[in-house]
């Protein structure tokens, strides 16, 4: 453990010097699940945040597969290191964050990046399991600031709950649609509405465009909140509409920092992150328990082989645990 200790701090300090495969390996830790927490205690040890600090900003962007998110967040990488910015992105796969998956396929046209020092673009892998990346993204974003990367961009493969939780990490999240979706448009109705503070309709150019962005505002006009998203038609393979995207980022994000709602922002997100992280480290010592009590692996097998059910196998191994009455 101390040797694990030893590596972590090692990577850190990499990390503050803006050493990029010490960013890279340090992420990878954190998907791997952060063994014994040594990551985000030494993370977190201090005061403040790493991205508070040094005032990264985060930008969330989703929407349902096709839309084009990744050739909007190479525009949007193109537009910000035009301004002079470093910009990092950590983008969600839902297959191997090693092999080149039909995702990652998708997201081979922000390669153009790959040879600019001042850009980092890293896929984290869920392994078909989501839950453990409510803990690791944030923690990534924060060593993307200690990198010394001033934007941040998250992008998601889809818009179902585990990536709208995860966007809550973002400062300012830009929602992505695009015409002839048909029922996607429904999903914004569901419940994604409340969480874009940008609408951009990508592909706007194709017939549709004008219902979709009619759509949109049509829902955001029975929306309750005193900051109304913008919505904007862009064109990413012409890069149409990329600097009134940036610009509406800009913009939100300037309203977060002259009022309450960014404060707000702010203790939610990290109360989420919090209980994600509890949540993983709870996770962990439960099954380091469960090893070495053989006893209670044999619930597991009875609750399997239908000999008790799984509520009955629950309760027990959760009082023996920590005890009756919970």
């Amino acid at each position: 453990m101390a040797g694990n200790g030893e590596m972590v701090q090692h990577l850190l300090q990499g990390v503050a010097k803006g050493k990029i495969r010490s960013l890279a390996r340090a992420i990878t830790v954190l998907e791997s699940g952060d063994p014994g927490g040594l990551m985000g205690k030494a993370l977190f040890a201090g005061e403040s945040l790493p991205r508070e600090a040094l005032g990264a900003r985060v930008v969330g962007i989703t929407g349902p597969p096709g839309v084009g998110k990744s050739s909007l967040v190479d525009c949007v990488i193109a537009a910000f290191r035009e301004m002079g910015h470093k910009v990092a992105v950590i983008a969600i796969d839902p297959s191997s964050p090693f092999s080149g998956g039909a995702i990652l396929g998708d997201r081979i046209r922000m390669q153009r990046h790959s040879t600019d020092r001042g850009v980092f673009i890293r896929s984290m892998g869920t392994r078909g399991h989501l839950g453990g990346l409510a803990a690791a993204v944030p923690a990534a974003v924060e060593l993307a600031a200690m990198a010394g990367f001033p934007w941040i961009i998250v992008e998601t493969v889809g818009i179902g709950q585990s990536e709208v939780e995860i966007m809550g990490l973002a400062d300012t999240t830009v929602v992505v649609e695009a015409p002839g979706l048909g029922d996607d448009i429904q999903a914004i109705k569901a419940g994604v509405m409340e969480i874009g503070d940008v609408f951009a309709v990508n592909k706007a150019d194709r017939p549709g465009a004008d219902r979709t962005v009619l759509e949109i505002e049509a829902n955001l006009d029975l929306a309750m909140g005193m900051y109304r998203p913008k919505v904007l038609r862009c064109v990413a393979r012409s890069n149409d509409g990329i600097a009134e995207l940036v610009q509406a980022i800009t913009d939100h994000m300037d309203y977060l920092a002259s009022g309450p709602v960014g404060s707000q922002r702010r203790a939610r997100r990290y109360r989420n992150w919090l209980s994600a992280m509890l949540y993983q480290r709870l996770q962990q010592g439960v099954d380091l328990f469960l090893e070495h009590q053989p006893e209670l692996n044999e619930l597991y097998q009875a609750s399997a082989r239908g000999e008790k059910s799984p509520g009955a196998a629950c309760d027990a191994i959760v009082e023996a645990i920590f005890g009756p009455g919970v």
